[in-house]
């Protein structure tokens, strides 16, 4: 028989002699991907001499890779650690192997083949990252336990929060159950919420893992209220968030008006001297030279002489996994994005909070991930017929979203039912082309873009060529890469190539990833590892090379065609990879003006909301970039952003990297 025990009553029992009590406690939590099943954590909790001793076991399979680890935590009656160990994977690509003996006020840590020793505050925790869950609900009763507000500190790393954030009511069965909200932050980048019951049990935890995708973690019996915990944490985040936004931007009545700046307005025209720009109620109402425009009465100025106005960059392939994104995207300039697949209750909880002005966070535009049934199937919305592919487009129609987004495991004849059902309902149609189909097939069943610029390469590739050939320089003279960009041009196909997480995956791994991305210098420590500790290794250098070579000249030869391609990033480092997308079109042929463009009036034109913003003119939502520099003299300075304007709001981007731990 399985017991649980609150944290007063867990410590009464270590009094009580071993033989009678071996084991306190036990437990199961469900382990979910956007909301999707795919493993299991199994704990228990037993008297070791003085002490406590928690082992847990934790398990999942994501995309046909397994990811187990393993932990256990020894601790004083109160919780204080002795000992912690952990080992094994903690996302398909990562992996843990570490451990802490604590001696007195002083730790020897191990990490890897690395030791090294530690000095012991008087409140601590053994704690490494979102994993195994049984460790957060430890961490949260030795908090309460000790009564500990403010930072924590955690060995291996770092130190966290755990803030009450509220109650919750939830169904369970034919019960409906009170559960107390928190708030933890430092174990991921970002903040986590986690419930508990009344006897101190985690019930649930809301978090990412360590490919930064949803993950969720329920005890066994409560699986039913997912979806809840899924909304309330988002809907939480964004309360959090919407806090801090009135902190770094106080609304003020009245006019707004930009005076000074070298305006370049995204229509592609020379830019303009000495413009101003007036913006009232969020819009843009007035466009012109300070010699042509008056200053509206109590206006607001913002002195711009010296600096470079801009619309507001638009990510147009973004994965809006943790609401701490929201900052980032606008720090770097960002103002608009489209998310490509993400949790149907997440992402739209997000949208409606972003777009009604009750967060922090760029304008969103939501396309919506079905993919089939495999072993490599990924996010919540699966269609294998005709009659699935459209209740899951009617879904998403029904919810607000523009688009649909195909991945990798739907069948040829449903992507065809999903494009139909799509483009009945006046939703477009973008996503990666499917395990089994090419290029032509998807653009032919009635997709109108294509993700990702690897899935052109096969179709452009001479007939000749054969697989696992070294890659060779496309020939875009010959009759297949001729055929592949006429196709293209017939049907007005539209590329989001997401040059910028190719060259991350594929730079070499003894080069630092920030001497390529400055911003990989800047990240939070709980970003830090994963992003930086990647690439190829020496003897896959030059294949890499050519790989992206291939890919750069195919972005650049489908530019000059006259094919309409959009910036996005596919994330890799938050808000910062936009900006290298944007510098890739350059090296791959665009002028500065037109890779501008790439991020500003074409995704608006392409996603039909030209009229509402990508450009700076009257009438538009005044969403805005100022530059330190000029980005047309080097497409590097696109990177100076100094001032975004969201909706008329107007925000230091220096504040909004450090909302959220990165370095400005």
């Amino acid at each position: 028989m399985k017991r649980t025990w609150s944290f007063s009553v867990l410590c009464l029992l270590l009094f009580v002699s071993a033989n009678t009590f071996a084991q306190i406690e036990s437990g199961k939590f469900r382990l979910h991907k956007f909301e999707q099943p795919i493993g299991e954590e199994t704990y228990t909790i037993a008297k070791e001499n003085s002490g406590v001793i928690v082992t847990s076991d934790f398990k999942f399979t994501d995309r046909g890779t397994e990811v187990p680890l393993t932990a256990e935590l020894h601790a004083q009656q109160d919780l204080t650690p002795i000992s912690f160990r952990i080992n094994g994977k903690v996302s398909r690509f990562s992996s843990i192997d570490s451990s802490i003996e604590i001696n007195g006020k002083a730790a020897s840590i191990r990490e890897g083949a690395k030791t090294r020793q530690a000095s012991v505050p008087q409140n601590f925790f053994t704690i490494a990252g979102y994993a195994p869950t049984v460790m957060q609900m430890m961490l949260v009763r030795y908090v309460k336990g000790h009564k500990l507000t403010g930072l924590i500190a955690t060995l291996p790393n770092g130190d966290v929060t755990v803030e009450h954030r509220g109650k919750d009511k939830v169904k369970v069965g034919d019960k409906e159950v009170e559960l107390d909200r928190y708030s933890i932050g430092g174990l991921i980048w970002g903040r986590e919420t986690v419930w508990f019951d009344s006897s101190e049990n985690l019930v649930a935890a809301v978090t990412v893992d360590a490919e930064f995708d949803h993950l969720e973690s329920v005890r066994e019996g409560y699986e039913t209220a997912l979806s809840f915990f899924v909304v309330k944490a988002a809907e939480d985040g964004m309360a959090r968030l919407a806090e801090l936004s009135r902190q770094l931007s106080l609304e003020s009545k009245g006019p707004l008006v930009i005076s000074g700046a070298t305006l370049i307005d995204g229509n592609g025209g020379p830019p303009v001297a000495n413009s101003v720009v007036v913006i009232e109620d969020g819009r843009i109402t007035l466009v012109g030279t300070t010699e042509t425009v008056p200053t509206p009465r109590r206006a607001k100025i913002i002195d711009a002489r010296g600096k470079f106005l801009l619309p507001g960059l638009w990510d147009m392939h973004a994965h809006f996994e943790q609401v701490e994104w929201g900052p980032t995207y606008l720090a770097a300039g960002v103002t608009t994005v489209r998310d490509v697949g993400n949790e149907f209750e997440f992402i739209k909880a997000v949208r409606d909070a972003l777009n009604g002005g009750r967060g922090l966070g760029p304008h969103m535009l939501l396309a919506g991930i079905i993919d089939g049934e495999s072993s490599m199937s990924w996010g919540t919305v699966r269609a294998n017929n005709a009659a699935e592919a459209e209740a899951a487009v009617a879904r998403y129609h029904n919810a607000g979203f523009q688009q649909i987004k195909i991945y990798s495991s739907v069948k040829l004849e449903v992507v065809q039912a999903i494009c139909a059902a799509a483009h009945k309902l006046g939703m477009t149609v973008t996503g990666h082309i499917p395990e089994g189909m090419n290029a032509f097939q998807g653009i032919e069943a009635g997709m109108d873009q294509i993700n990702h610029i690897q899935y052109l390469t096969p179709v452009m590739r001479p007939r000749t060529f054969r697989q696992g050939a070294a890659p060779a320089a496309i020939d875009f003279q010959s009759p297949e890469a001729q055929k592949t960009i006429e196709m293209f041009k017939s049907h007005h196909t539209v590329l989001d190539p997401t040059l910028a997480i190719f060259e991350w995956s594929l730079h070499p791994a003894d080069k630092p990833f920030a001497n390529i991305e400055p911003g990989a210098a800047k990240l939070p420590r709980q970003l830090s590892g994963a992003i930086n500790n990647t690439g190829v290794p020496p003897s896959a250098v030059p294949q890499a090379t050519a790989i992206l070579d291939r890919y750069y000249s195919i972005v650049g030869a489908l530019h000059k065609a006259g094919i309409p391609i959009v910036a996005g990033t596919d994330q890799v480092v938050p808000g910062h990879s936009l900006h290298r997308e944007i510098e890739l079109y350059v090296k791959s042929g665009f002028t500065p003006m037109e890779a501008i463009q790439a991020a500003t009036s074409v995704p608006a034109r392409v996603m039909k909301l030209e009229k509402e913003a990508g450009t700076v003119e009257v009438g538009k939502r005044a969403d805005l970039i100022i530059l330190d520099r000029d980005p047309i003299d080097n497409i590097r300075n696109i990177r100076t952003v100094r001032t975004v304007i969201s909706a008329g709001r107007v925000f230091n981007s220096a504040k909004l990297w450090e909302s959220v731990e990165f370095k400005p």
